[in-house]
């Protein structure tokens, strides 16, 4: 493991009980340079070949994640949480690398065991910050990190197709407290547990300004309210 610590961090004031998976579109030195530029930070980077470097220690609070909203807790999410970035130059739209994976699957298990970190509080940024954050992207595979026991994924896909998409998606712990937050966190959603139903978009910055589709189309998705209703039941009955 690298270490090159950046000192935008600060004391923790609250426990530990959430980990929070990013990516960015650039090499770990320019990520830390962009870091640096803008008074930011995260606790770790993994590059495609599986390299860590550690940039604040876990026990003080990171900036990587800024505002957010989970399972019905409002406010920066810094605090409570350690924030991973990987090196995605598709910005999680393209298949990553193994050996990234596996070193995200390493450290994660480390993390969650450390701080007793419960399934349901590990989440991708575009999760916490559904407006404004895409990212770790469709093609991160979380399937992949449950069945390493890391979050959860639904074994089948028997959900009704008539859901209460608001009801559901708060059972998760999504944000649908505006009808904004409501399609932005079901777009989330998607990106999770339903990525056949999201494009690729080659404009990296295009895609950052644009987290969310200007239609609303997606929400009546057989497949989209049905994988809805079968997540939302395994969340809830994992709600601790």
């Amino acid at each position: 493991m690298k270490e090159q610590l950046l000192p935008y961090c600060e004391p923790r004031q609250e426990k530990i009980d959430m980990l929070v998976i990013h990516c960015s579109a650039y090499d770990p030195q320019t990520q830390i340079h962009w870091l640096h530029e803008y008074k930011l930070s995260v606790h770790y980077i993994i590059d495609e070949n599986g390299e860590i470097w550690r940039l604040v220690p876990e026990e003080l609070s990171a900036y990587h994640g800024g505002r957010g909203y989970w399972r019905s807790k409002e406010g920066s999410i810094n605090q409570r949480s350690v924030g991973i970035e990987l090196v995605s130059y598709s910005l999680g739209q393209q298949p990553y690398a193994a050996k990234q994976i596996d070193a995200l699957s390493k450290l994660s298990r480390e993390i969650v065991e450390r701080y007793q970190i419960p399934a349901v509080n590990i989440v991708g940024h575009s999760d916490v910050a559904p407006l404004r954050k895409a990212d770790p992207g469709k093609a991160f595979p979380w399937q992949l990190l449950a069945e390493r026991g890391l979050g959860l994924w639904p074994k089948n896909n028997n959900g009704a197709s008539n859901a209460n998409i608001e009801n559901l998606l708060a059972a998760i712990g999504y944000d649908t407290r505006s009808k904004e937050a409501l399609k932005a966190s079901a777009w989330a959603f998607c990106r999770r547990f339903c990525p056949e139903l999201v494009g690729e978009d080659k404009d990296i910055m295009h895609l950052i300004d644009n987290v969310v589709p200007q239609t609303d189309d997606f929400m009546s998705d057989s497949r989209f309210l049905s994988r809805l209703n079968t997540v939302a039941e395994i969340y809830s009955k994992n709600n601790h």
